[in-house]
């Protein structure tokens, strides 16, 4: 046998190699066939051993890998424990597990092994299930190839992808479904994947189904257990009375932690239902989103408002923000607040660019958690309406209680004043009686102004009024004048005065106010806004140096103009005790 070693056999040498031997005369040609056939029958005996024995090492590696992913609860962990056993036990360079979303026609999750962070970011988002891996998606079988690009469903790699040549795959079924695809490649050694291999990759994926099973069962619990401690909080800030905007920050807090989310926001429409904004945001970029507006008509999430089904927004499609791609966000998911026909908003949760879409449960938490939002808009705005009336109850009783006490017994001291004028004939009493009626008269408008500002229903979705917008405009000089303007109302200016007419004496009101802070150097301001007869009369007066003589009118002109333009009149002049007094006087609308 040729390559065979020198053997020395009694006292004959045999020479390996030749197949010759020294051997006494007369002795037979094969008398040393068998002692041959005995060192094959040892060699093919020592090759069996050492393949039992790796047999045996490779068993006894699966049966450490099953333990091995069986051994965890959490799923993210197992899926990682799987593929990083995969590739220990078939060995492997690279290996990946793809999870098959509940459509069963593309991966929403991918779980590497061989390739570091730097190498993935370089070459970009996660596959979906295309070519190759999504051979496997369509025909659930383990397969084995010696050459990657060789096969008709190969699409080649992205940019900055290692190559792969060798390749390995099988199934993970769980409960008789396919859950995913394990994916093998670059068998080390440049060798190619046997089939045993295979077989140990079969098996492995058996008892990694089961192992999954048990994480999701698991994870469903515990997410169904942490869904239960939110619906709770809920419900205690909603019987606590807690503003709905405090209850929804609350909630989209807690969503990011249920579905794994890096961006929650809420988004409400406005009065005219023309567009959603943004009210409660939490997570990355929440003070750059808060308070954006988008349309109804044509935004995704206008799509998701007007049908009241949820939608998926992948990588690539259209954000649901135009600042979504420069936050760094990409997949997103928009439930509807409440069901289709009463839909109060839109839920829109975003993960990472690049990041998987998010699954089936995920999504079912976020629609379950929009339908609670909904609740507790629904609710907030039901306790708002129930205050609200008895606010207006409270107004209502006040303004009786002053109509029917406070007006009459002025008036009954009024007349009773009067008639003391009959009685006495000294000119001092007379002047000090009608100063006094003329002051009870005036505290009577008061007290019928006040009436009337408890009428006035200005919620916060509503225009305030022109007597709050006066008055918040008086605050705001306090400032620059140095001290409070005394206001006065009265008739029922928020009823008689229109939009336009309001708008424009305000902007008188605003002038005004200004050229006392720069030119009166006044110490007092009274602004008195009266509706009578048909019109609007602003009045202002203060106790300044007055006008000077020649000096600009430009300002006082331009009230003038908004008078004439309203078919009214501007009057400006001294005061009895000094300063000026400015009078805009405008009709009022029929």
């Amino acid at each position: 046998m040729t390559g065979m070693p020198m053997r020395a056999v009694g006292s004959h040498r045999v020479e390996g190699g030749s197949g010759m031997a020294d051997r006494e005369p007369g002795e037979p040609r094969n008398a040393l066939l068998p002692q041959l056939r005995f060192d094959e029958l040892l060699d093919e005996l020592i090759s069996r051993v050492t393949q039992i024995r790796a047999t045996r090492d490779r068993v006894q590696q699966l049966l450490q890998g099953v333990l091995a992913v069986s051994g965890g609860l959490e799923l993210d962990q197992v899926l990682s424990t799987i593929i990083g056993t995969a590739t220990e036990l078939v060995d492997a360079q690279y290996g990946a597990l793809g999870v098959i979303d509940s459509r069963g026609d593309r991966l929403e999750r991918f779980v590497t092994v061989g390739l570091s962070q730097h190498e993935i970011d370089a070459i970009g988002p996660y596959p979906t299930g295309m070519g190759l891996l999504g051979q496997l998606i369509r025909h659930p079988v383990p397969l084995r190839l010696p050459d990657i690009a060789a096969h008709e469903a190969s699409f080649g790699f992205p940019d900055n992808h290692p190559p792969m040549r060798t390749f390995l795959g099988v199934p993970i079924r769980v409960r008789d479904k396919v859950y995913g695809n394990l994916y093998l490649t670059e068998k080390r050694g440049g060798a190619l994947f046997d089939a045993d291999d295979e077989t140990l990759l079969t098996t492995l994926a058996a008892a990694a189904g089961v192992a999954i099973d048990n994480a999701r069962l698991y994870d469903e619990a515990q997410r169904r257990q942490r869904r239960m401690e939110v619906s709770a909080e809920l419900t205690r800030g909603l019987l606590s009375g807690v503003d709905s905007r405090d209850v929804l920050a609350v909630l989209v807090e807690r969503v990011r932690d249920l579905a794994g989310a890096e961006l929650v926001l809420v988004m409400l429409p406005d009065a005219a239902a023309e567009n959603l904004t943004v009210h409660v945001a939490a997570g990355l970029g929440a003070e750059r989103v808060r308070g954006a507006s988008l349309p109804i008509a044509d935004s995704e999430v206008g799509s998701v408002f007007a049908a009241g089904a949820g939608h998926a927004v992948l990588d690539g499609e259209r954000e649901p923000q135009p600042v979504w791609r420069e936050l760094g966000l990409g997949p997103a998911y928009i439930a509807p607040l409440g069901a289709a026909g009463k839909v109060r908003g839109v839920l829109v949760a975003g993960k990472r660019f690049g990041a998987l879409p998010f699954d089936g449960v995920d999504t079912r938490v976020l629609t379950e958690v929009g339908g609670q939002a909904a609740v507790a808009l629904e609710l907030a705005d039901r306790r708002a309406d129930a205050d609200l009336l008895n606010l207006y109850s409270d107004r209502d009783r006040i303004g009786r209680d002053l109509h029917d006490l406070a007006i009459q017994r002025l008036f009954a001291t009024g007349m009773t004043l009067q008639s003391v004028l009959k009685i006495t004939d000294k000119q001092a009493v007379r002047d000090r009686v009608n100063k006094a009626v003329s002051e009870l008269d005036d505290t009577i408008k008061v007290i019928r102004s006040t009436i009337f500002a408890l009428s006035e229903r200005a919620g916060d979705d509503q225009v305030p009024g022109l007597r709050s917008q006066v008055l918040r405009l008086c605050q705001d000089s306090v400032g620059v004048l140095g001290f409070s303007p005394a206001v006065r109302f009265t008739g029922p200016v928020d009823f008689e005065v229109s939009d336009e007419v309001a708008e424009h004496a305000l902007a008188v009101t605003r002038e005004a106010l200004s050229n006392v802070a720069r030119h009166a150097k006044a110490t007092r301001v009274e602004v008195d806004v009266a509706t009578a007869d048909g019109w609007l009369v602003l009045r202002i007066a203060d106790d300044g140096v007055g006008m000077p003589e020649g000096g600009r009118r430009s300002g006082l002109g331009n009230l003038a103009e908004r008078a004439t333009a309203l078919g009214g009149e501007f009057t400006t002049g001294p005061g009895e005790e000094g300063g000026t007094v400015l009078v805009w006087r405008v009709p009022l609308d029929d």
